[in-house]
């Protein structure tokens, strides 16, 4: 077939167009404006055009969509006019997956490690939300076998349209309410739908919903406080790595820091054991080696370390910060400064009293703008609300070797240099503090 993706710079719309490329079909997409991903997809012979232009629309079969795009974007339009099909991601779903065995990764948080675990320890395609730094790509595609380990995600409702074999849920945190039109009882539902649809199901059993679960669903659960024990957090080759034992079925090294890594390791490790033999498990989940910013270290020299992260959530930066804290001790180092850059009003306003609290330990804390995503602007007194921290308030960073210059109002404000530096957002703070805009 020859398909078209509309928004193919978005990190989920680009897996499925690789995939679908790497399964002999002819693909083309669209964005409004090029980016790391598009150059990518162009590197490996998709066409892509800037922007979106009615004129894009040519004799395609299939049309898909990213969720934000508007019924009146050009090339829906036009695609409507030449008769072509259009269907939003969640609804190509159905038929890209519907041939696969999928183990189906689910949750607020911690969903793309999960993947990437899994990605490490069997073989299959994969789809993942992130650049996976083992093999370079957010999509690996195995034409010899039927196994898909895919992130699916539940901002959109299209988990429930991943044809589901293993349904793994880390957790059912809400979030993206909004999609939801802030109906907590159709997001579970939809929760416990996904799950249902499943033969083989790994969750979480400490998680407040899920455990209301226990007594109607058959399932592999997993009990963190218990059945996983002896956690400790070690440097490999001076990388990062959590030690932990899981059940009777022995210790397990995984790349990362923190417990939330092995809570995350532990559902993929369960999944995997259905089909696979545990030594062949544990040696497989050493080739895990991280997934691009989700505690990605972009920089170091023996007084700093810089980190790129994408926790946009409180729940994710606090987990991540406490690995941070860990980390810096084994480094031996005295300070930490954190960098964040709010992503969406809605979700900050929402979180608000939680994201005042999950920077403790920081020695500063330096905020930036609110990265919008398309969001009206409103009006947050951050300065108030997080006086309690060593603030400031920037307008952005820039990097030079592994020194962040901190710039306000066009002027550098001073240079950091020295301990641990970690940059929080789900923004373009990725690139500032990779010193690549």
């Amino acid at each position: 077939m020859k398909i078209h993706f509309i928004g193919i710079g978005g990190i989920g719309i680009s897996g499925l167009a690789q995939f679908m490329h790497f399964k002999g079909h002819t693909i083309s997409g669209s964005d409004i404006s090029d980016s790391v991903i598009t150059k990518k997809l162009r590197s490996l012979g998709i066409n892509v055009s800037v922007p979106h232009a009615a004129s894009a629309i040519t004799d395609q079969d299939l049309v898909i969509h990213s969720a934000i795009i508007r019924p009146d974007n050009p090339e829906v339009l036009a695609a409507k006019e030449k008769g072509i099909e259009v269907l939003a991601r969640r609804e190509a779903l159905i038929h890209i997956l519907n041939t696969s065995k999928v183990y189906s990764v689910a949750g607020a948080h911690g969903k793309s490690t999960t993947t990437a675990i899994l990605t490490a320890i069997m073989s299959g395609s994969a789809i993942i939300g992130a650049e996976s730094k083992a093999f370079g790509s957010n999509v690996r595609y195995n034409k010899e076998s039927d196994i898909m380990l895919f992130e699916a995600d539940e901002s959109d409702g299209s988990f429930l349209n991943s044809n589901p074999y293993c349904a793994l849920v880390i957790n059912a945190e809400p979030e993206h309410m909004e999609y939801y039109d802030y109906n907590y009882e159709l997001f579970y539902e939809s929760y416990r739908t996904f799950i249902k649809s499943a033969k083989c199901r790994v969750l979480n059993a400490e998680d407040p919903f899920l455990s209301t679960l226990k007594d109607e669903i058959d399932a592999h659960w997993l009990y963190p406080s218990t059945d996983i024990t002896n956690i400790e957090f070690v440097l490999i080759n001076d990388e990062p790595h959590t030690r932990f034992a899981l059940k009777d079925l022995g210790s397990f090294d995984v790349w990362g820091f923190g417990k939330h890594i092995a809570i995350d390791a532990s559902l993929a490790i369960l999944a995997a054991h259905e089909s696979m033999d545990i030594e062949e498990i544990r040696n497989n989940i050493l080739t895990f080696k991280g997934i691009k910013k989700r505690f990605d270290i972009v920089g170091a020299e023996a007084n700093s370390v810089i980190i790129d992260d994408y926790g946009h959530h409180p729940t994710e930066i606090k987990a991540t910060f406490q690995s941070v804290k860990e980390y810096a001790a084994l480094k031996g180092f005295q300070k930490i400064t954190a960098i964040w850059q709010p992503h969406k009003y809605s979700r900050t306003i929402d979180n608000l009293e939680e994201f005042t609290k999950c920077f403790e330990g920081a020695q500063e804390l330096i905020i930036l703008p609110v990265w919008s995503a398309g969001e009206a602007i409103r009006d947050i007194d951050f300065l108030e609300r997080f006086k309690h921290y060593n603030l400031t308030m920037a307008d952005n960073i820039t990097r030079a070797n592994n020194k962040i210059t901190l710039v306000k109002n066009k002027e550098a404000l001073r240079t950091l240099d020295d301990g641990l530096i970690i940059g929080f957002g789900a923004g373009d703070i990725t690139y500032q503090i990779r010193g690549t805009l």
